[in-house]
């Protein structure tokens, strides 16, 4: 089964095309770039997008607007090519990267989000001493999650980057793309404003 997978929940976002469980190519970049690097993948790959059995694609959390433009690509895809989706939170597959680690993604408004998923602010945690950290929000706010105990890879540790290639091995449900959920966990920012 040939997948292509992205994420653009968080500040990098991650995309992937794989071939039953074997990784083609990966990329890393901005959600503004995806669509360059989705079409990249699958040409330094010898593909077209014709070739693909299905699409997986992050749900959150994180940031409103790459989330939405992850589904938003995710969708157009889906329906122009009949391809179906499966959606795999951000938090999940940070979470599969490395066994007994907690995912900690920037929230901004000086939160992280973690599993639940919650949105709580970092001194908020209740972590046990030695708790691996991980993720963007990890990286951000180490200094509060070191102080409760936390332990937290260096910042250019690849652990902290929701790789795409880890959403494809998660996917279970492949549906329509009308199907997809964002994970938000809170109102966007502008909503909030408003």
């Amino acid at each position: 089964m040939l997948v292509l997978a992205f994420d653009t929940a968080t500040d990098v976002a991650t995309s992937a095309l794989v071939d039953d469980g074997v990784i083609l190519g990966e990329r890393t970049s901005t959600a503004r770039l995806l669509l360059a690097d989705l079409d990249a993948l699958v040409r330094s790959a010898g593909r077209e997008v014709a070739d693909l059995d299905a699409l997986v694609v992050g749900t959150g959390p994180g940031s409103f607007t790459s989330t939405r433009i992850g589904l938003a690509v995710a969708r157009g895809l889906a329906l122009v090519h009949d391809l179906p989706v499966a959606g795999v939170r951000t938090l999940d597959a940070l979470a599969f990267a490395l066994e007994d680690a907690l995912p900690v993604i920037d929230a901004r408004r000086g939160e992280v989000f973690v599993p639940g998923p919650l949105a709580l602010a970092p001194d908020d945690l209740d972590l046990d001493a030695g708790t691996l950290c991980i993720g963007s929000g990890a990286v951000r706010y180490r200094e509060a999650l070191e102080r409760k105990g936390a332990v937290v890879p260096p910042d250019d540790d690849l652990v902290h980057i929701p790789h795409a290639a880890l959403h494809a091995s998660l996917a279970e449900t492949f549906e329509d793309a009308d199907s997809l959920l964002p994970v938000y966990v809170r109102e966007p920012d502008a909503e909030v404003r408003a």
